[in-house]
């Protein structure tokens, strides 16, 4: 409990290096958000915590982040859910910020080369209208 009180306290927005915000469509939908939702609630904990993670902790490498080599601009967090399953958000910093841009569950080894197109598609949309 007493340290649930310190991080609430401490752990506030105003020390946040690399502030996380979801990307948004042009018809208003948060992507990112809405797969979290989808998510067991202790999966989107643990995705929640490694962005929280790389907020707190920028710059940050290995194990939780690393740049998608090929893709400008593009980084991903890398969480371990349940199950033994892997998922990823894929960001782009802007501003200062991190933009969420794209989540999935990774079912191969290889990042599918459509979440990466997806992603850098966002990218490209986010700083198109930023």
């Amino acid at each position: 409990m007493l340290y649930h009180i310190w991080y609430k306290m401490w752990m506030n927005d105003s020390l946040k290096i690399l502030p996380a915000r979801f990307f948004r469509t042009a018809s208003g939908t948060e992507p990112v958000r809405e797969w979290l939702k989808e998510l067991d609630k202790a999966d989107s904990r643990i995705i929640g915590g490694d962005i929280r993670t790389v907020e707190y902790g920028w710059p940050i490498g290995m194990p939780v982040c690393r740049s998608i080599k090929g893709y400008k601009d593009l980084w991903e967090v890398r969480s371990h859910i349940s199950n033994g399953r892997i998922a990823r958000v894929i960001f782009h910093m802007s501003g200062g910020e991190m933009i969420l841009l794209h989540g999935f569950i990774k079912k191969t080894q290889q990042t599918p080369h459509q979440d990466l197109e997806l992603a850098d598609r966002r990218r490209r949309e986010y700083e198109s209208h930023a």
